[in-house]
């Protein structure tokens, strides 16, 4: 599967009160190279291993595959990450055909706020809220696997 995304910094925290979602996420690597990122995600109560492609020339594609796998076993492999396992919370909003998912980073990612939106193509037009800001869909620094080795903190 082929995942079309843009991602943009985020002002403020005035997308709170349209969110309809809100979930817990700690997501390390097993692999962070931009080849081939292979993720563990707890969210929630659920697990996912999701390995994902490097991007296109825009930065707005690549291939991705993802599975659920029980939270224990999700728990048993996120201890055998690479170090800087992210911690994050993650609120989703929807506006118009599509939905926003907001994340705000904790621990050394602490004062980052990222809001992704995944498209059926890459000129698909969509609504543009007025919390976002600046926009990093290419910007590799942003990527959680970046974000995993060198904390926003850090910067």
């Amino acid at each position: 599967m082929i995942e079309i995304e843009r991602k943009f910094l985020v002002k403020d925290d005035s997308f709170k009160r349209d969110a309809f979602t809100e979930n817990h996420i700690a997501q390390g690597y097993l692999s962070s190279v931009p080849e081939r990122t292979v993720r563990l995600r707890i969210k929630g109560n659920k697990g996912f291993l999701t390995i994902k492609g490097i991007s296109n020339e825009s930065g707005l594609s690549r291939f991705e595959w993802e599975k659920e796998i029980p939270v224990e076993e999700a728990k048993n492999l996120l201890l055998l990450c690479e170090k800087g396992v992210i911690d994050k919370t993650r609120f989703e909003v929807k506006l118009g055909n599509h939905v926003y998912e907001i994340d705000v980073f904790h621990g050394q990612n602490e004062g980052l706020i990222i809001a992704e939106i995944e498209l059926g193509s890459e000129n698909e037009t969509f609504e543009k809220p007025n919390w976002l800001s600046n926009e990093v869909t290419n910007d590799k620094r942003y990527y959680n696997s970046y974000l995993s080795n060198n904390p926003y903190k850090s910067w």
